[in-house]
């Protein structure tokens, strides 16, 4: 939690208070977007950022340098979302086993970044949650670790924005995710076999 502003006509907005945090009280504000360490330390590390978008730009670049490592770091800490009370049981009951066979599959929690739109409206966020699960279940490990790096980047962009500004973040940022142990498009990325994902055209 950023420290309190003080009294004063003209409180300090979000992102004044996050630049003039202590490192670990602005790390701790980033972990709740992404649980990587490495991720969230290259941020804070950074400050001051002038404006929000500046600090989605380096909250970006550092997503696109996360190791296989900091992704999985990052997967851990996922909580679930609430699960809509929509679609009927067939639909719940499909998800439910979607999750558990992905989980199985790769070995840890399903995260999507849904829009504005369809997180807005239950029953389209569950038919999309629905259609991507059984859409990543037929990817192999290397196209859904690529897949799962960006969807988490996506996802910390709209955390950031809940925390830094309100007004333009959208009312829901995650998958639907039904109850299960743990919680849980992409700008093209490529795998390079060494526990590291490349966006074609960047060093």
């Amino acid at each position: 939690m950023l420290p309190s502003a003080p009294d004063s006509d003209a409180a300090p907005s979000p992102l004044a208070r996050f630049n003039q945090a202590p490192p670990t009280a602005a790390e701790a504000v980033l972990l709740a977007c992404c649980g990587s360490h490495r991720w969230a330390r290259r941020v804070a590390a950074h400050r001051p950022y002038p404006t929000v978008e500046a600090l989605l730009a380096a909250a970006d670049e550092a997503a696109y340098d996360l190791t296989s490592g900091d992704l999985a770091e990052a997967l851990a800490g996922e909580t679930p979302a609430a699960l809509a009370d929509r679609g009927g049981l067939s639909v719940h009951t499909a998800l439910r086993a979607a999750h558990a066979h992905y989980e199985s599959r790769f070995g840890h929690a399903f995260i999507l970044a849904l829009d504005e739109a369809t997180a807005a409206d239950p029953a389209a966020a569950l038919d999309q949650t629905l259609a991507a699960l059984r859409e990543r279940l037929g990817h192999d490990a290397d196209e859904e670790s690529a897949v799962t790096a960006e969807q988490l980047r996506r996802l910390c962009r709209s955390r950031l924005l809940r925390a830094f500004e309100p007004a333009r973040s959208p009312d829901r940022a995650g998958s639907i995710t039904p109850g299960l142990p743990r919680g849980t498009q992409a700008v093209s990325r490529r795998y390079d076999g060494r526990g590291r994902w490349t966006v074609p055209g960047r060093a």
